[in-house]
């Protein structure tokens, strides 16, 4: 069997020049971005500040964000590498975090690029992949940056409702456009927190359209515990998947991310650049990769902090989607929105709404004292009558 053949990006100096523009005014958000933007609408509402070092009491259960930060071993190695952060990466961090990860995952070293943070190659990859002849297929809902970078390069943005169960509807995503250039798979899904099964993604990936591929995030997968398909990038399969540090690893605010793939599909994301990469980043990483306990230990911190809050949503009959990540969904029965800018008011900042779902909200999992505080301003909001 031949291999696909894929839109001739960087083909020339034309499409190199045309696309490297496009790159350049591309505006690269991630989770943050999103989250902050959903603050301001919600201060708009209010009489509030938004969040800032004069409020450092609020709780802040809205970004996805790990409140237990970096673990001790990436904290030493970050003061011990920011000593010679006046160059770009004298000691060779990049090279010895390549070898750990491709050590990890049984995979050769260019088979693997390192990020500042998983959103660059994912918009990167959306980027390349897509056009005004080749769609984006996405979940409804699910994470919005790559619906922004396909907006950028013109292509048509598919929505496909997620299935009765929370999962990727693949069959419904694969059928949706057979000029499709990207299938966007998250698992654990962002928002909702929910699984698609490993069997149903490596069903899309057999039935694909030609010449596109899967881009698959598995931001949240380590709090999970669910499958990678990483092991399909070993196969030489059409896919690039997406790993991060800034979840269960705590550095959201250090930036550092994985793109998977194939040399060829990776290559494909070089002509839209990458900065120099933080050493405090690449060396927290590579300390955090040393530390065998600290991924399991943290997704059981996680897991009991959220059980908790479920079993108080059950007992107050809240409904919730069931979720195995960080996050989870919240229908409030009323428009979400107005719910958010009400929690802001309690100092309580939760996260946004997606427009499939105007009345469910996002919460993140914050610790045990967050989320008791989250409860008492949540009952509090929801005993009060909805606005008009």
């Amino acid at each position: 069997m031949s291999s696909p053949q894929y839109p001739p990006f960087g083909s020339s100096r034309r499409s190199f020049l045309r696309l490297a523009g496009l790159a350049a005014t591309l505006p690269l958000v991630s989770e943050g971005h999103f989250a902050r933007a959903a603050q301001q609408a919600a201060a708009s509402k209010t009489s509030g500040d938004f969040p800032s070092p004069a409020n450092p009491n609020a709780v802040m259960i809205n970004a996805n964000e790990n409140p237990l930060g970096p673990c001790d071993a990436a904290l030493a190695a970050i003061t011990s590498i920011a000593r010679t952060g006046g160059r770009y990466d004298a000691t060779g961090c990049e090279a010895e975090l390549t070898a750990q990860l491709a050590a990890e995952f049984g995979l050769p070293a260019n088979h693997l690029a390192i990020y500042a943070g998983s959103s660059e190659p994912l918009q990167f990859a959306t980027l390349a992949f897509t056009s005004p002849a080749r769609s984006y297929v996405t979940a409804d809902p699910s994470y919005e940056a790559g619906m922004v970078a396909a907006a950028a390069a013109g292509a048509k943005v598919v929505k496909v409702p997620l299935t009765p169960t929370y999962a990727h509807d693949v069959r419904a995503m694969i059928a949706a456009d057979p000029n499709a250039g990207v299938i966007y798979i998250c698992s654990p899904n962002n928002p909702t927190g929910t699984l698609t099964p490993k069997d149903d993604i490596l069903w899309a990936l057999d039935h694909k359209p030609a010449g596109s591929i899967l881009l698959v995030d598995e931001a949240y997968i380590h709090i999970s515990g669910s499958p990678s398909v990483i092991d399909q990038v070993a196969l030489g399969k059409d896919i690039i998947v997406l790993r991060t540090f800034s979840k269960v690893y705590g550095m959201a605010g250090i930036r550092c991310g994985v793109a998977f793939g194939r040399p060829d599909l990776l290559q494909k994301l070089n002509v839209y650049g990458r900065n120099a990469l933080p050493v405090t980043a690449l060396a927290a990483a590579s300390a955090s990769l040393k530390q065998p306990d600290l991924v399991p230990t943290r997704r059981k911190i996680i897991a009991d902090t959220r059980t908790s809050t479920f079993l108080w949503l059950d007992t107050r009959g809240y409904k919730y989607i069931p979720s195995l990540s960080n996050c989870f969904m919240i229908d409030t029965g009323r428009p979400g929105r107005q719910v958010i800018a009400a929690m802001r008011q309690q100092d309580v900042f939760i996260g946004r709404t997606w427009p499939v779902w105007p009345t469910y909200v996002r919460i993140s999992v914050g610790t045990p004292q967050e989320m008791q505080l989250f409860q008492t301003a949540f009952q509090k909001v929801m005993s009060t009558p909805a606005s008009t």
